[in-house]
């Protein structure tokens, strides 16, 4: 499977500049490829590169290799999009190759600029370091500029792990007050999330209010910070998640939410907008990853009527639903947290889904 790292480049104020020299141009180069591309309806990588290559060069003092990856660019994003001209920012993501990126151990990134080599020193966390450790870095990665700070997105290989067979399912309602409920009974609340998003909703309005510079440079601060502390919740969910279901042995079963957008439409604001401030997809992509580095298989399932259904009976209705933390069936009278029977649900039809292999 492939991760992509964050390394943060250590690099001194004349490092600094001449990175963001070579950006600049290389997005620049990008944009006028991107002209010429588009106005000629040309989106092959091969045709554009026949077509601007020597000019690109010339015009923008790049080397062969980044002209060829600045190429590559324009004629990947035009793979999505034929329909409208793309245009990039000057510190948008550069992109690196082989060719122009070795690497020193984990201490240093050798790379090309407008006027040479510079060596710029990383900082690998711990985590990172067991990762690359004994693999070698290929020179394959993009620098983006965050906050001012450069950092390589490395794009790193590693053995699939085996996935062991599992008869049985954690079971993981994810939701708004409860983050995430699993069939076990635990819960992670988001009480604490909702109250910083409420507060950071209060804030962000006040701020636009106001539409100076300074607001405006807060409001883009706050929102890097609000953004960070989703990312680090579910990590840390996440994490715990996995550990579970391989220390019981178990799959993990997850609802299928790729509808989740549209059922903004019919809830009121406030629930709106806690739908669409909370990164449903993220958290079942940190799952997923972080369960096949652990050889636990994870597995989508429909998520219609699973706080509506009983577990014990099978009796399917609205109204079993009491309110939104409480269940209690009409026909069985079975009563509990509406999470932990939604967690059970989906878990039970994880276990009745699986191919029978010997068939």
């Amino acid at each position: 499977m492939k991760l992509t790292l964050k390394i943060k480049l250590l690099s001194d104020e004349e490092q600094h500049s001449r990175l963001l020299s070579a950006m600049k141009a290389f997005n620049q180069a990008c944009n006028r490829i991107s002209e010429l591309a588009f106005g000629s309806s040309t989106f092959s990588k091969i045709k554009i590169q026949q077509m601007c290559y020597y000019d690109i060069r010339r015009d923008f003092g790049l080397s062969s290799q980044m002209v060829v990856r600045a190429i590559g660019k324009v004629a990947e994003s035009y793979r999505r999009d034929k329909e409208v001209l793309h245009i990039f920012r000057d510190t948008g993501a550069m992109v690196y190759d082989e060719r122009i990126l070795s690497f020193k151990g984990l201490e240093y990134a050798s790379m090309l600029t407008l006027d040479g080599r510079i060596e710029v020193p990383m900082m690998v966390a711990e985590y990172h370091r067991g990762m690359l450790m004994g693999r070698r870095v290929r020179g394959q990665a993009d620098l983006i500029l965050d906050n001012n700070i450069f950092y390589l997105m490395l794009v790193i290989e590693l053995p699939d792990k085996p996935i062991f067979d599992a008869d049985k399912f954690l079971g993981v309602d994810l939701g708004v007050v409860n983050l995430a409920a699993d069939s076990t009974g635990e819960t992670f609340s988001g009480s604490k999330v909702n109250n910083i998003r409420k507060r950071s909703a209060k804030l962000r309005a006040k701020l636009q209010s106001k539409g100076t510079k300074s607001a405006k440079r807060l409001l883009k601060k706050r929102s890097g910070k609000e953004m960070r502390f989703g990312k680090e919740t579910n990590h840390v969910i996440a994490k715990k998640i996995v550990e579970k279901a391989k220390a019981l042995g178990q799959g993990i079963a997850l609802e299928n939410l790729k509808g989740i957008r549209k059922i903004e439409k019919t809830v009121r604001k406030q629930q709106r907008r806690q739908l669409s401030s909370w990164s449903f997809y993220q958290l079942r992509q940190f799952i997923e990853y972080k369960a096949a580095l652990q050889g636990v298989r994870v597995v989508l399932i429909d998520p219609r009527n699973t706080s509506r259904e009983c577990p014990k009976c099978g009796y399917t209705d609205k109204a079993n639903r009491k309110t939104r933390d409480d269940f209690e069936c009409k026909t069985c009278g079975h009563a509990d947290c509406a999470d932990y029977v939604a967690a059970c649900n989906i878990a039970s039809r994880a276990a009745v889904n699986q191919p029978n292999v010997g068939a």
